[in-house]
This record gives structure tokens, C-alpha cells and sequence, in this order.
């Protein structure tokens, strides 16, 4: 089965992530706005008990932290994904860096630069339209992160929290 970890934002920061993926995001109905902390892995239930031990142990080793999406940004020549940028700090690198770490899986063939997909899979022209109206706008919120979570894949291709880990000594 695929799994991923990610962390979701509150509900206003994925209100207005939705106001554009409803209209960019071919993804918009199979998961909510995220922030991908692994990226897509396998593993078999008894495997996946394992990774939540461990996830347990990484969350209780960090503290929360504050979330900070500050414009609109693109992956653009690579891919055509128009995104909220996350400033990168430290306890979030952190974080990342210990996922990935500690927990196996092929990495990511690209580095890590926090962000929350609001488009993707856009042509040339449609990319270029959006993006160049966007990045004019003011994007200024910040929040406290006190989780992240494991989700899985379902045969629809939507995806689900398996488990959900709070930061800090329990």
C-alpha cells in the first residue's frame, strides 16, 4: 500500500489554498491542501506499524513550530505547479531532514522546498496566465504546527489519515 506523511494547515490557510485548486489542482478531491514532509512510499501493514513506532518517536523529539506561507511561487521550467511558498526554518528542515532519515523509501528526486500545491499538470499558457495574476498578491499568514500525519492510499487514488502524531513529550 502507498503511504506519505504530511502536514496539514488549518483551515483557513487550506480555505484559500481550495479557492484556486478547485480550478488547478486535478488532485483538488483526493487530498486536502498539504505539506509533504515524505513523499509516496510503500510498505506492508506489518512494515507500516514499524514506521509508526518510529513516527511517534520523531514527532516526541520535536517541539512546535510556526508555519509561514508568504507568496505564490512555481516550479516553473521543471514543472508547471503554481504552489504557496513555506518559509523554510530550521524545525521544519529539521523535521523533514529526520523523516527521511530515519524512515526507508527511495528519496525524493528533488529537494526540499516546503510548499502547498495550489495548481499542477497546467499547459505552457494557463500556467503562465495564473502564475503571473498570483504572484502579484500579498500572502502574508503565519500558524503554530503542532502535528503532522501518516496518511494511505486508497484504491480510488484519495488518500486518508492512517495516523496523526503531536509534537512534543506525551
Amino acid at each position: 500500500m502507498n503511504y506519505g506523511v504530511v502536514i496539514f494547515p488549518s483551515k483557513k490557510l487550506q480555505d484559500l489554498a481550495n479557492s484556486y485548486r478547485k480550478r488547478y489542482d486535478p488532485h483538488y478531491s483526493l487530498i486536502p491542501p498539504h505539506l509533504t514532509l515524505k513523499y509516496t512510499f510503500t510498505a506492508t501493514d506489518e512494515e507500516v506499524r514499524n514506521i509508526a513506532n518510529q513516527l511517534k518517536e520523531i514527532a516526541q523529539n520535536h517541539k512546535p513550530f510556526p508555519l509561514k506561507t508568504y507568496k505564490f511561487s512555481s516550479f516553473h521550467p521543471v514543472n508547471n505547479v503554481i504552489y504557496l511558498k513555506v518559509e523554510p526554518t530550521p524545525e521544519l528542515e529539521g523535521l523533514h531532514a529526520d523523516l527521511n532519515n530515519r524512515l526507508s523509501g527511495e528519496k525524493s528526486e528533488y529537494a526540499f522546498v516546503p510548499h502547498i500545491t495550489i495548481g499542477q499538470k497546467l499547459s505552457n499558457d494557463e500556467h503562465s496566465d495564473v502564475y503571473g495574476s498570483l504572484r502579484m498578491m500579498d500572502v502574508n499568514h503565519t500558524e503554530e504546527v503542532d502535528r503532522f500525519h501518516l496518511l494511505y492510499q486508497l484504491e480510488n487514488g484519495s488518500w486518508t489519515v492512517y495516523e496523526t502524531f503531536r509534537f512534543g513529550k506525551e
